[in-house]
């Protein structure tokens, strides 16, 4: 590595790991490993293979390796216990990927990490007593097991934890590096809160009823002093680069949709006097719209119950029924407020004052509304109901007036029309379409100092704090002379005390611990207290790959010369619940960086490519555990093995599509992976010898098998098509197995050939069985050995099969020469007893040949 050295589980050759020898007892004249039995067991054959790929370092690289770099991740795994059903499948995809690109010939970087942070090691502190970080270990020692035991390889030597020191201290120098940048600040700001957990939630962990997704109790709304990440700068550009990445659409319009770009005007409305005249005393509302051009249809306005001027526009005489709205709304969730259910009449509330139109100058009444949120916009809007749907349930359920602007075509019958046509009703913008309608009345906004046209996003600038002990401690003092401060990098990592008491009073227990409370101020050297709330753990998730890039530095996160070579990512793996924040943070942390001068400054998106797998599903639900319905692997490996398992994943369904249970069929591949053992191993052989010399036809068509396999899988594995890759492996294994059986017997040398092709192309599928095999069959690593190419020559079939039908019903298949013409096809057709038996002896009256494929005789 670049400057610095990357220490490993165990010492290391010399050599590159791709070029190590096989370190196993191989007699090749007896042609067996003498610690191996002849039957298949897979769990000794398993144990062994991965006993042997950790001790050899087969999947360690170091940063000057020499083949072309590719950089395979799985998304970083939270350690709750031992690998699920989920685990399985998305380390399997990866593994497998890992090991196709090494035999490709790439020098592949296949690093394992763990986001060891958050609330479930603290609730479970809280429950036994136990300290989080002993508790987090022991998880990750499952875990770690697990994905051994299923057969996914990394560099360990890279492996870190994000509650590791050196992961904190950089983590924390992050910290510093965007404050600096006026990328991290306090504000005070509206939050979910969770009594219970006593933190402050995101949207995403309140449930659609209100309640905490950890705990259930209700959430509250407060307002908090907190710690934010400055997103929204970079929002064009997050919303810009995602035409350049290869993702899924489906993930990139989550992201588009998250950023929400909202093109329009903001636009004053003054406020009224007791005359309905503008007030010059005071400041107006300002609302954002991107319909300008609706302006002459403002019936009325609305604030959210928490914008700031509420209680200097209420009027006296609704003020109980103002607050106690408010406190109604405070109540309910965002995801609630959002929802188009419920009464309008019960969701929104007069204030008892009243805006001016500026298009109209005429007064309109102010109300409140739950479904108006501070986080987007202004948090005011200008009600259109004309042009709005929700405007006009509003406006019906109040008893408001209805102007429309755009006239509807005719016959339209419904209630808010919100397509093309002329604009009414709107004097000067009379008869202009949308569109010209819009630039007209946000020309006369700005050139009436009225507003002005405006960007708006959607995204809100990422809220970073955490009212909670396991987590990276957020490196800021507080001074009463000075107010906060950074603490000094010199005085980084700071961690997490030991010696804490877990009560169940929701609180975390650095708000009573002294000793880390107590601290200097930078800037005066008097006394300060540390700030308590540490950080999301989407912090520690957002940098984890480039960290894996030089893992063992101590003088920066990590060298720029790392991060070129291996980043951006070059497969990203993981499940579609990550779509959005992890996502859209990790994104912005590469810019960010880059921008800082910590990452390449050509270093825009984090990962090129990605793939999202298919959730599986027990019993029509979701497996997860916290529905409690987790398929464990362990009694699958203990008796069937690995290979059984990874291969019944790879073979269910397409890996983007969600799956069931019970349709893997684990024991159908145990059973195919034994006849490919018995094949392989030689336990079909006759008495007699296989034989030498000429080929014969049915030698040669393995030959072609062969190799159109090769292709076949290559293909299917370029494009995630793994369940077709299987089955082409199972559908060559029964043309061997009956070759082999046939009365000729095999050619010893066609063999030979069709076995090691079909072990080199399972082998990233399946790679202990098939390491096994060619270590017995040949004495080498299988997974050092070149992937192999198919002869395009044996590509092209001289003998197909030409499926003949009456009346579109197969009454015969004719072997017939790949090159047939339409003329011939006809004549073989014509000439199959079966077929005249279905003509009835009369000829057809169409023919529809499909040389070589089809001929279908129609009487």
């Amino acid at each position: 590595m670049e400057g610095v050295e990357l220490t490993g589980l165990e010492p290391v050759t010399s050599a590159m790991p791709w070029q190590r020898s096989s370190q196993l007892s191989y007699s090749p004249g007896a042609g067996r490993l003498s610690s191996v039995p002849d039957r298949y067991d897979a769990v000794a054959v398993e144990r062994r293979w991965q006993e042997r790929w950790r001790r050899d370092g087969t999947y360690e690289i170091d940063n000057d390796d020499p083949r072309p770099p590719y950089y395979v991740l799985s998304m970083y795994p939270y350690p709750s216990g031992p690998a699920h059903m989920g685990h399985v499948r998305n380390y399997t995809f990866g593994d497998l990927l890992v090991r196709y690109r090494t035999m490709l010939g790439d020098g592949v970087l296949s690093p394992i990490g763990f986001d060891s942070f958050g609330l479930p090691a603290e609730n479970a502190a809280i429950g036994t007593g136990e300290h989080p970080r002993s508790f987090t270990e022991a998880r990750i020692a499952e875990l770690s097991s697990s994905l051994e035991r299923i057969g996914a390889v990394y560099d360990r030597r890279r492996t870190f934890r994000s509650h590791d020191p050196e992961y904190i201290r950089w983590t924390q120098w992050i910290f510093l590096k965007l404050y600096e940048a006026g990328l991290a600040y306090r504000a005070e700001a509206p939050v979910n809160w969770c009594p219970g957990c006593q933190t402050v939630l995101a949207n995403e962990q309140v449930l659609p009823d209100g309640a905490c997704e950890r705990s259930g109790d209700p959430v509250e709304h407060r307002e908090l002093a907190q710690w934010f990440f400055g997103i929204t700068a970079y929002a064009q550009r997050l919303l810009d680069d995602t035409e350049g990445i290869d993702w899924p659409e489906r993930v990139k319009s989550m992201q588009r949709n998250w950023i929400g770009r909202s093109v329009g005007a903001e636009i004053a409305l003054p406020v009224a006097d007791a005359a309905g005249r503008p007030r010059r005393d005071v400041a107006p509302i300002e609302v954002f719209t991107t319909r300008p051009d609706t302006g002459f249809g403002i019936t009325y306005a609305v604030l959210s119950p928490e914008h700031p001027r509420v209680d200097e526009l209420t009027a006296p005489s609704q003020r109980a029924a103002v607050e106690e709205f408010r406190r109604s709304a405070a109540s309910r969730s965002e995801m609630q407020r959002l929802s188009t259910e419920g009464r309008l009449d019960k969701r929104g509330v007069a204030c008892g004052s009243s805006l001016v139109n500026p298009f109209t100058g005429r007064p309109v009444p102010l109300f409140l509304a739950d479904y108006v949120l501070t986080t987007y916009g202004t948090g005011a809007i200008m009600g259109v109901p004309g042009e709005d749907q929700r405007d006009w349930e509003f406006a019906v359920a109040h008893d408001l007036p209805i102007v429309r602007t755009v006239q509807p075509p005719d016959g339209f019958g419904g209630e808010a029309y919100t397509g093309e046509g002329p604009s009414i009703n709107s004097d000067w913008l009379d008869g202009l379409g949308v569109a010209d309608a819009i630039e007209r009345a946000a020309d006369w906004v700005e050139s009436e100092g009225l507003g002005r046209r405006k960007v708006n996003y959607r995204l809100r600038d990422w809220l970073v704090s955490r009212q909670r002990f396991w987590g990276c401690p957020i490196p800021m003092v507080c001074c009463e002379r000075c107010g906060y401060k950074p603490v000094p990098e010199s005085e980084l990592p700071v961690l997490l005390p030991d010696d804490v008491d877990f009560l169940p009073t929701g609180r975390s227990p650095l708000n009573a611990h002294e000793g880390f409370l107590a601290a200097s101020c930078p800037a005066c050297d008097g006394p300060a207290r540390r700030e308590t709330d540490t950080m999301d753990t989407f912090v520690d998730s957002s940098w984890y790959f480039l960290r894996f890039a030089d893992p063992a530095n101590g003088e920066a996160p990590f060298s720029q010369a790392a991060a070129a070579r291996w980043l951006p990512v070059d497969q990203y793996i993981g499940g579609i619940e990550h779509a959005i924040l992890h996502l859209m943070y990790a994104r912005f942390f590469t810019k960010a960086l880059a921008d800082l001068g910590v990452a390449p400054d050509d270093l825009s998106e984090p990962f090129a490519r990605l793939f999202t797998q298919g959730m599986i599903r027990l019993g029509g639900a979701k497996m997860s555990k916290s529905r409690g319905n987790l398929v464990a692997p362990e009694a699958i490996l203990d008796r069937q093995g690995a290979d059984a398992l990874r291969l019944a994943h790879l073979q269910v369904k397409p890996p983007q599509e969600d799956v069931d249970w019970e349709d893997f069929g684990v024991d159908g591949c145990a059973k195919f992976l034994g006849r490919v053992w018995r094949l392989a191993d030689g336990a079909l052989s006759s008495d007699a010898p296989p034989r030498t010399g000429d080929r014969t036809g049915a030698d040669l068509e393995i030959d072609r098998g062969a190799h159109r396999l090769t292709d076949r899988v290559t293909r299917d594995f370029e494009r995630w098509s793994y369940n077709t890759a299987v089955a082409a492996c199972m559908e060559f294994t029964n043309e061997l197995y009956r070759y082999v059986q046939s009365p000729d017997g095999p050619h010893a040398e066609v063999l030979r050939e069709a076995l090691d092709r079909l072990l080199l192309v399972m082998a990233p599928m399946t790679p202990h069985i098939t390491a096994e095999l060619w270590e017995r069959r040949c004495g080498r690593h299988i997974h050092t050995e070149p992937w192999p190419q198919a002869d395009p020559a044996k590509l092209r079939a001289e003998r197909v099969t030409l499926v003949v039908q009456v009346n579109g019903k197969v009454r015969d298949r004719l072997e017939v020469d790949a090159a047939i013409d339409e003329s011939a096809a006809v004549q073989h057709a014509l000439a199959s007893e079966r077929v005249q038996r279905h003509l009835h002896g009369a000829g057809p009256r169409r023919v529809i040949a499909r040389p070589p494929k089809l001929v279908n005789l129609v009487t």
